[in-house]
């Protein structure tokens, strides 16, 4: 039996490969109506502010992505960073990850983008139940055999 074959392969071995300093960047968005936009902004939304608990949020989803994405390597996350831009009816979500291994950590800074966006609208559904959460992607990565970035 072949191992190798498309149907049978598990966890992909990364076992000969060098540890590297690798990163990523990742965002998302989530559309909302200007009076939701402007409550976060005022700090009016009545569950507090949302901003911190979804940095916390996404932190916790980087370094858990394991455990959540089947296949996904255990990675020491030495970084995670969280961006937010609350505009007039969105929160443009950016978050960034490093770590020094022999894989990538775009699944990881994926996760944090999605887990923050996810984490806004829980805190704000109340106000709007008509968000949308659109855009999630990857914007770069480095470090490893290949570079990624994306050119929009």
């Amino acid at each position: 039996m072949d191992l190798k074959s498309a149907t049978e392969t598990g966890m992909w071995d990364v076992s000969d490969k060098t540890p590297t300093v690798r990163t990523a960047r990742a965002y998302a968005i989530l559309r909302m109506s200007p009076e939701t936009a402007l409550a976060v902004r005022e700090g009016t939304v009545p569950k507090g502010d949302p901003l911190p608990v979804a940095r916390v949020a996404a932190v916790m989803a980087a370094k858990n992505t394991p455990s959540i994405i089947p296949y996904c390597h255990p990675l020491p996350v030495e970084s995670v960073k969280v961006r937010f831009s609350v505009g007039d009816d969105a929160i443009e979500i950016e978050t960034e990850t490093k770590t020094s291994a022999k894989t990538g950590v775009e699944m990881e800074a994926l996760a944090a983008a999605s887990v923050a966006a996810l984490t806004l609208y829980d805190m704000l559904k109340q106000l709007d139940m008509g968000m949308t959460i659109e855009s999630v992607r990857l914007v770069e990565k480095k470090g490893g055999k290949s570079d990624y970035q994306r050119n929009t």
